[in-house]
């Protein structure tokens, strides 16, 4: 009862809700867990809940009909996810695939009381236009690196991202392709190229980073 009644004042926005507010988000919210690798949500399927990330991680991509795979954006701890809203709003069904990265916990909050709440409570309206926003902001940043940047310079700057300030990286091309939204051999090739320089060094399953300064200067090339 503990736990439930915390999860509120985790999300900045919504712990500044009346306290009514707050409390009929707690009497019809429900925690829920899942494992990791298990695809929360996808293409086809509306989503019932608004869920709002506690602990873990999911990834948001995108597979075309031809089965290319782009990652979209992740949701971590403390946020909720842009495309459940944006479908929650339009009665949409999804278009992307949500998969948990890690162990997942989430407060999920029902449609309909979603649909009350964005409709009589203004600061919850805010809040939720709020994460809508920058997220859509997000996405149109990572449009613009997709069709303008140098694979290069996002690959370098992707495998600073993923590597937690690590020197391994647990990953693989297929993996980075996926990130990267181009194809495995691209990333193969560059990946060569970064080998020959002495940047990384690479393994069945994994990524050495062999010189962080030289991928940091190169990720930072269009900055």
């Amino acid at each position: 009862m503990t736990e439930t009644l915390e999860w509120v004042e985790r999300f900045p926005g919504l712990s500044r809700l009346a306290p009514e507010i707050k409390q009929m988000l707690l009497s019809q919210s429900a925690i829920v867990e899942v494992p990791v690798g298990t695809t929360i949500f996808g293409p086809g399927h509306s989503p019932e809940n608004m869920l709002f990330l506690l602990d873990g991680t999911v990834r948001v991509q995108q597979v075309s009909d031809t089965g290319h795979e782009i990652v979209l954006y992740r949701i971590h701890a403390g946020e909720s996810c842009v495309l459940t809203t944006a479908c929650l709003l339009a009665f949409e069904d999804y278009s992307a695939e949500g998969i948990a990265e890690t162990d997942v916990r989430a407060a999920a909050i029902p449609r309909a009381l979603f649909d009350e709440l964005v409709g009589q409570s203004k600061p919850f309206r805010d809040f939720v236009f709020a994460a809508f926003s920058k997220r859509i902001t997000d996405l149109f940043l990572m449009i613009d690196e997709v069709a303008f940047q140098r694979l290069d310079v996002r690959l370098a700057d992707k495998l600073i991202k993923l590597s937690h300030d690590q020197d391994v990286i647990k990953t693989t091309h297929q993996m980075l392709s996926v990130e990267l939204g181009t194809a495995r051999e691209v990333v193969s090739r560059q990946l060569q190229e970064f080998q020959r320089r002495g940047w990384v060094e690479q393994s069945r399953g994994s990524v050495k980073l062999l010189d962080r300064a030289q991928l940091q200067r190169l990720a930072h090339h269009n900055s």
